[in-house]
């Protein structure tokens, strides 16, 4: 999630173990090198009690003993240095940009541009399709939430930053990108080639089922939500509804202040929708301002693990305000928020600064929200146009008053 508030994986489209081997050699062997003459500002910044001689004598050792001494690029070193020193943290939204890929992350941030319409994220270490869009060239490739993403255009995916495949999988409209994935009871990699789009998703839609019940399906946490949403409760209340389904399946997330605005539909004023934890301990809540025009309504939660960042906050707001029934699966677990710095020479990290609590107290991140009513739905049910998470969901709400 980037700030502004932004929840992030993370972009649509639209770590790395590091090792080390210690022996006694060079604590025996002490060896004494110059230190290379274009090292500058080797003080600015510098942290105290912070031990730098093993880097150092590493360096040194390298400018004065590696064989083919033309090929070092000191500042590349250093940019590798930087970027070993992030991924040993183990956070894939922690992320290290050289100068190129920081440029290429803020168009990525700030521009338009086509892809297949799908989130990613990495799911013990893997990069993982967290949803496809609905009615994107992902979508009818028929990739699914919890695929796995082996490879793109013949490249591994192992070690791959969430960003580099980003930009790997986003490219012109009309060309094409060919993914290598798998996923569970898949006996082998399955390859799949699909062209590129410009991606325009509604935010929201909603239409009447058996007579009363209004199914609201938020797709994305977007720009266009919160006007998108207030013509939809509009019409819900002009509506012979009486009880609503609300599916936030296979949403990817979005914009923070847009999960409060809809969590202030079905809210009281001055309700917690969300805390946002710090690494000192303190919190910042978030809460729901005057409107509650959909609060008397019955309502059900869908959610699947295609359910990431701001849809995770709407459900688990819900659930904790008001006690709504959840079905579906356990979320994704996208609690965290991001924060871009810029760096000298226009590097830039993108840090994890904060995770984001329920109301209740308990951590989104990596955990998800629980369903309480646990629905599977198979490759199968959507090749044969079945539902049965909604189905269970039009049962329960019947009952409710």
């Amino acid at each position: 999630m980037m700030r502004n508030k932004f929840l992030i994986p993370i972009l649509i489209i639209i770590s790395l173990a590091v090792g080390f081997v210690g022996g006694s050699y060079f604590q025996i062997h002490k060896i004494s090198v110059p230190v290379v003459s274009d090292i500058i500002n080797k003080e600015v910044g510098q942290p105290q009690n912070v031990d730098f001689s093993t880097f150092w004598t590493a360096w040194n050792l390298l400018q004065s003993k590696y064989v083919d001494k033309d090929k070092l690029n000191t500042q590349d070193m250093v940019y590798g240095a930087i970027d070993g020193m992030v991924k040993a943290i183990g956070d894939p939204y922690t992320v290290f940009f050289k100068p190129a890929e920081s440029k290429a992350f803020n168009e990525q941030i700030s521009g338009s541009f086509s892809g297949i319409g799908i989130e990613i994220g990495l799911r013990d270490n893997v990069l993982t399709v967290i949803a496809p869009i609905k009615n994107t060239p992902a979508a009818g490739a028929g990739l699914l939430a919890g695929d796995k993403i082996l490879k793109i255009n013949d490249k591994s995916t192992e070690g791959m930053k969430i960003d580099e495949a980003v930009s790997l999988i986003r490219g012109p409209q009309g060309t094409t990108v060919k993914l290598t994935y798998t996923r569970e009871k898949m006996p082998n990699p399955t390859d799949v080639t699909i062209k590129r789009d410009v991606i325009e998703v509604p935010a929201v839609d909603w239409k009447m089922l058996n007579d009363n019940t209004a199914y609201i399906d938020i797709s994305i946490f977007n720009g266009n939500l919160d006007s998108e949403f207030q013509k939809t409760a509009n019409e819900i209340v002009a509506s012979k509804a009486n009880r609503i389904i609300l599916d936030l399946r296979n949403d990817p997330g979005g914009l923070l202040d847009s999960a409060i605005n809809i969590a202030g539909y079905f809210l009281d004023p001055n309700k917690t929708v969300t805390i946002e934890k710090f690494s000192d301990g303190t919190e910042q809540p978030f809460q729901t301002t005057a409107n509650g025009k959909l609060k008397n309504y019955p309502l059900i939660v869908l959610i699947n693990k295609g359910s990431a960042s701001a849809s995770e906050i709407l459900a688990g707001a819900l659930k904790d305000n008001r006690g709504v029934t959840v079905v579906g699966e356990t979320s994704f677990g996208k609690g965290s928020v991001q924060e871009l710095a810029e760096l000298p020479q226009k590097a830039s990290l993108k840090i994890t600064i904060a995770k984001w609590l329920t109301p209740s107290g308990k951590s989104i991140d990596e955990n998800g929200i629980k369903p309480d009513i646990e629905i599977a739905i198979t490759a199968e049910d959507i090749t044969a146009g079945k539902d049965p998470q909604l189905d269970k969901a039009l049962e329960l709400i019947k009952n409710l008053r």
